[in-house]
């Protein structure tokens, strides 16, 4: 496991690289790749904790105890919101991704990273809290789609409309979190029918 840590680290600090956006570019889909694996291993967790606070929930229910089960059933919600959130980022980070990848060899990076930087910057706080250790990678990652902007800017003296960009970015955020909710669904199992739902929103 610390080797696989090391393997990361080495990954993330790549620096952003002058001269030809290209590499760039790449660097930026690599330091991606890596924040999304994070975001699987988070998401595997909480599918685990999903399956063990659900059996309590069963269990609670079996035994009758109500309360107990509305307390677990609470729970069981918030680990299922985060699990949301997690995968409504991931797949922000493969649009991203692949969006880059076009753009690497086709052009118009500005209009294609300005967005990017806004869902960095939009999810930041949200996965800090769901997974600290991200912090590092997605600092780079902010650092590095800021520098292509800016070069690209710089090179080719374009105006970026930020006002678009934010458009765009929110755009894909949404399709993204109306997806992950479809997921989440098929992915977790549904309370029993008689458990209490007061205050549940799963």
């Amino acid at each position: 496991m610390p080797e696989f840590s090391k393997n990361w680290e080495r990954q993330e600090k790549a620096p952003v690289q002058s001269g030809p956006l290209k590499p760039a570019i790449e660097n930026a889909i690599r330091l991606i790749s890596a924040q999304t694996q994070r975001l699987d291993i988070a998401s595997n967790k909480l599918v685990e904790k999903d399956r063990q606070i659900f059996q309590k929930v069963v269990d609670s229910y079996t035994k009758h105890d109500r309360s107990r089960a509305l307390m677990y059933a609470n729970e069981l919600a918030e680990v299922r919101k985060l699990a949301k959130r997690v995968t409504q980022i991931k797949l922000a980070l493969e649009t991203i991704s692949l969006r880059l990848t076009t753009v690497k060899d086709y052009g118009d990076f500005v209009n294609t990273v300005t967005p990017a930087i806004s869902i960095i910057k939009g999810v930041q706080s949200n996965i800090f809290q769901i997974v600290p250790e991200a912090e590092r990678g997605f600092s780079y990652l902010s650092e590095s789609l800021s520098s292509i902007v800016t070069e690209a800017g710089a090179s080719s003296n374009l105006n970026v409309s930020f006002e678009a960009a934010n458009e765009d970015a929110s755009r894909i955020l949404s399709e993204a979190a109306t997806i992950a909710e479809q997921r989440v669904k098929e992915k977790f199992p549904d309370l029993p029918a008689d458990v209490p739902r007061e205050g549940i929103e799963i």
